[in-house]
């Protein structure tokens, strides 16, 4: 049994996975990268909660960014107050008890 355990990936840690298989050079316009994901989500929470890479991106209040890791750095607070926004209400932490 060399099965290894499904990893749920969230946050900045699923945009990463998505951005090392996306044509997607730095620096980088903020407007380029809504532009790239168009209506794509991004779940920020491992119940499988989602936003849009768009509303992500309008969070930060920037207009460019330097590098991947630069997006990345701008993008976790944005996806952690969403985690906890979500984790910190009933039905998130009725979820949060639910195996599937």
């Amino acid at each position: 049994m060399d099965e290894e355990p499904d990893v749920v990936e969230f946050g900045i840690a699923a945009l990463g996975a998505r951005l090392a298989d996306a044509d997607v050079g730095f620096p980088a316009r903020a407007a380029e990268l809504r532009e790239h994901f168009g209506d794509a989500t991004v779940p920020y929470d491992a119940a499988g909660n989602e936003m849009p890479v768009a509303e992500a991106l309008a969070e930060t209040d920037r207009e460019s960014f330097d590098s991947k890791d630069d997006l990345l750095n701008a993008l976790h607070p944005v996806f952690e107050r969403k985690r906890q926004a979500a984790s910190s209400s009933i039905l998130g932490q009725l979820r949060g008890l639910v195996p599937f």
